[in-house]
């Protein structure tokens, strides 16, 4: 290859350091599935093509001569060569740099954090499942050559990396480039010879990349004549009782980059006012990316099969796990992709695919439990968003909810059978929300509630504290939380055979009481006595008012509250401890510490730490001083 002239000396250039990482991991760690290399770079000539066919569409002279798209594998064993061509939109040189020289995708970072995580046998098929585009490469080439000349351009630029942390950049004769494209050089490394036989290929491309919308052909050796190994034919035109779950597998693995099997597939043709085709796949295992706050959908948006968008709202944010494309006849080719936006068309599309996405788990739900329920477990939290978001499908995804609870056990269980299994006399769904079950099942607010036999919701993800706020009630029942407000639990009987502990607190015990809320008086609202402690001394509950106590410190820590509400001190009047203190506390040092103390402790049951760590120990080497004298 010669250079265009003498004033485009070669570039040399250092990878951003995340792709030098990256590669590094590539090159230097052992993964069983490197196969996926081949499906990656299929993939990204495809959706270079697709790219061409759209700006074709406002200038047709990109397209030239040669209007039909393709992607071309020639193999050369001797040489020990893969040449992977394509003759979509191609790239120049500034489009070089950016796309194989930085990290664009936000999920790779926590794709090498979940390498560098694991142990090489445990990491072995994370590459599979994340999908690397480009890089992946690097697992069995020592050198790769990219020659690229964008539809259009006059100029083709080389990019050459050996995959060691550097890359250059240099112009190439035109005699030497694609008409247009691109066109991938990989020299094999030894034990990758089996990447330039033609039953390897075959079995490769067949198995993951069959149902790529452009035809894919192989050349045997340098010279030979290419075969035809697909057609090109769109999986989503085709009728559903003619695709196999193979083919649905295949297909969702070419266009997700992930190698697990769709849990669920939804594919359908809507006819009547708006006619459009969706083929979607809830996947089998959880996106690396699935909570990186920045992330969009991946529903590709398609008109009359011809490559729109991919940022394209064609789903709600809470269904953004689904991986699927959309594909239309009522949008007109020349759409903007801003103006696709604010269609209409879109709108109405965006509710019918939601909708039939939502049937799909609800039917899912309703025959296969098990299967279900690894769904709710690994998209749950996301589809949780929606009942805070989507108020038109909030019962929907509420019937569909599936919580821990303190009836649960080990599984989980739905707001139909909390409503079914409640008391006679409740007329709320109780709840409690944390950081995690075992934390929760340890609080002291669900002492009482416990002890009466009522269920309560053990709430573990952010996006809780948010929808019972919205949510309102279900199948007539307000969600309370058992850290807000009075828990008027003297209604609820015990089982039979409890005896009914006296809940009015002794003479000894009011006269403590009142002194802990005057004394405490700039720390709480109030301290008052408890019917919902059974074992515990104390603990710490919110104002009827307001917020709860997981809320108030979820928007503390994001910074917008700046002040929060006072708690109220709940004490528990029948404790050995808290009757002990109220007979002996005579003295006005011994009541201050006892106070402050079980303030304290209250804060610690409630996941904080003291407010003043070292009056804390001084306090309580105080009352160990007390009780050894004593």
């Amino acid at each position: 290859m010669t250079n265009l002239d003498a004033d485009r000396p070669t570039e040399n250039h250092v990878f951003e350091a995340d792709v030098s990482r990256l590669l590094h991991m590539m090159v230097h760690s052992v993964y069983s599935d490197k196969d996926v290399f081949l499906r990656e770079l299929i993939s990204n000539a495809a959706d270079a093509c697709e790219k061409l066919r759209f700006e074709a569409i406002a200038a047709p002279n990109l397209l030239g001569s040669d209007a039909d798209n393709r992607i071309t594998l020639t193999l050369d064993e001797e040489n020990l060569r893969l040449v992977v061509d394509d003759n979509g939109i191609g790239m120049n040189r500034e489009e070089l740099i950016e796309a194989l020289g930085t990290i664009a995708r936000s999920g790779t970072r926590a794709f090498m954090e979940r390498i560098e995580a694991n142990k090489a046998g445990e990491g072995a098929q994370l590459i599979g499942q994340f999908g690397v585009g480009f890089y992946s490469c690097f697992m069995v080439a020592d050198r790769v050559d990219v020659v690229s000349r964008r539809a259009g351009s006059e100029e083709a630029w080389l990019w050459s990396s050996d995959g060691q942390g550097a890359y250059t950049v240099s112009p190439v004769d035109l005699t030497d480039a694609p008409a247009r494209g691109t066109r991938i050089t990989l020299n094999l490394m030894e034990d990758a010879k089996t990447y330039a036989s033609r039953w390897s290929v075959e079995r490769i491309v067949k198995e993951q990349s069959g149902h790529v919308p452009v035809p894919i052909s192989i050349i045997e050796k340098p010279g030979a004549e290419p075969v035809p190994l697909t057609d090109g034919t769109a999986l989503w035109t085709r009728a559903k009782n003619e695709v196999s779950k193979e083919d649905h597998a295949d297909f969702y693995r070419s266009l997700s980059g992930q190698y697990d099997e769709p849990a669920v597939t939804v594919h359908f043709r809507a006819e009547g006012r708006h006619e459009y085709t969706t083929l979607a796949y809830i996947p089998g295992a959880q996106p690396f990316d699935m909570f990186d706050p920045d992330r969009k959908g991946c529903m590709k948006l398609y008109v009359k099969r011809i490559f729109i968008t991919d940022e394209a709202d064609v789903l709600p944010r809470y269904l953004r796990f689904v991986r699927g494309l959309v594909d239309t006849a009522d949008l007109p080719l020349n759409v903007s992709r801003e103006m696709i936006q604010e269609s209409p068309i879109l709108s109405a599309i965006r509710k019918g695919v939601t909708s039939r996405i939502i049937t799909a788990i609800e039917k899912l739900a309703e025959s296969d439990a098990e299967a279900f329920a690894k769904v709710w477990e690994n998209f749950g939290a996301v589809l949780k968003e929606g009942i805070y978001e989507d108020g038109e499908r909030r019962t929907q995804l509420l019937s569909l909810a599936r919580f821990k609870t303190t009836a649960a056990g080990e599984g989980s269980r739905s707001l139909k059978q909390y409503v079914e299994d409640a008391k006679p006399e409740q007329s709320a769904i109780y709840y409690l929300t944390g950081n995690s079950v075992e934390q929760l099942k340890a609080s002291p607010q669900l002492e009482g509630f416990r002890a009466r036999g009522i269920e309560v919701l053990l709430l573990t993800d952010q996006i809780d504290s948010f929808w019972v706020m919205t949510a309102g009630e279900f199948e007539g029942k307000a969600f309370k939380s058992i850290t807000q407000g009075a828990a008027d639990l003297a209604q609820f009987a015990k089982p039979e055979g409890e005896a009914e502990a006296d809940s009015a607190p002794s003479a000894d015990v009011a006269t403590f009481i009142a002194y802990a809320k005057e004394k405490l008086a700039g720390e709480v609202s109030d301290v008052r006595a408890s019917d919902r402690l059974t074992e515990s001394a104390v603990c710490l509950v919110a104002s009827e008012g307001g917020y709860d106590r997981q809320m108030e410190k979820i928007l503390q820590g994001a910074g917008r509250l700046e002040l929060s509400a006072k708690p109220i001190l709940e004490i528990n009047p029948a404790h050995p401890l808290v009757k002990a203190i109220a007979a002996k506390a005579d003295g006005t040092a011994l009541k201050e510490d006892a106070a402050l103390l079980l303030l304290d402790q209250a804060r610690v049951l409630d996941g904080d730490k003291p407010s003043d760590p070292r009056a804390f120990a001084e306090r309580l080497t105080r009352v160990f001083e007390r009780a050894l004298q004593a």
